[in-house]
């Protein structure tokens, strides 16, 4: 196995008191291990890999790897892989079936490590890493996320970071609610945060 995946930083930000936390492509070969341990954890469930095998796994982001539409990505934290994020063309996804799509529209999912010592704020700086990220691309409008309805910890993130919930959806392995983020949301919800 490779000790150092072959993947160019696409994203990097730094944070005081924590470190810089970077966004690399998924690395198949580099990744699969590690990240296949994270979705079949309890914790992971709404990832919906539980009962995967590692060939199972690397199945379906070997699929990943060769779309157009649908992007892996590792996050780092001091060249520690700390997240999975993915983001995708909602046009390409069963999600267009619940509302209109607009140019610069962007799908996002978010995974992060299990917890080994909690950190103030860790997961708050993992999430705007993602929004950042996603938004430093000036074609990208709005965010679209599709959270389970019972997973109320990213109900949180997803609303102090300044998505509107629109409505419950019934996608075909769960039942969601419907949220959307516009740039101008998100920064608002920014600015008010650091008023905290």
């Amino acid at each position: 196995m490779d000790t150092i995946p072959k993947t160019e930083i696409l994203f990097s930000k730094y944070f005081k008191n924590l470190g810089k936390i970077q966004i690399r492509d998924f690395d198949l070969k580099y990744d699969s291990e590690k990240i296949h341990d994270w979705v079949t954890q309890p914790y992971a469930k709404y990832w919906g890999m539980q009962e995967f095998t590692i060939a199972q796994f690397e199945e379906e982001y070997r699929k990943i790897e060769h779309q157009k539409h649908h992007h892996a990505c590792i996050g780092m934290l001091n060249d520690n892989p700390i997240f999975l994020m993915e983001y995708y063309d909602p046009n390409e996804d069963d999600i267009s079936n619940h509302y209109k799509v607009l140019p610069g529209d962007t799908g996002m999912h978010v995974l992060v490590a299990p917890v080994e010592k909690r950190v103030p704020k860790f997961t708050w700086n993992v999430f705007t890493t993602v929004m950042d990220f996603l938004f430093v691309d000036p074609e990208v409008r709005r965010i679209v996320v599709e959270p389970d309805i019972t997973n109320h910890k990213i109900h949180v993130l997803n609303t102090r970071a300044g998505f509107r919930y629109l409505k419950k959806i019934q996608l075909p392995h769960k039942k969601a609610h419907l949220a959307i983020c516009t740039r101008k949301n998100y920064e608002s919800a920014i600015l008010k945060s650091h008023l905290k």
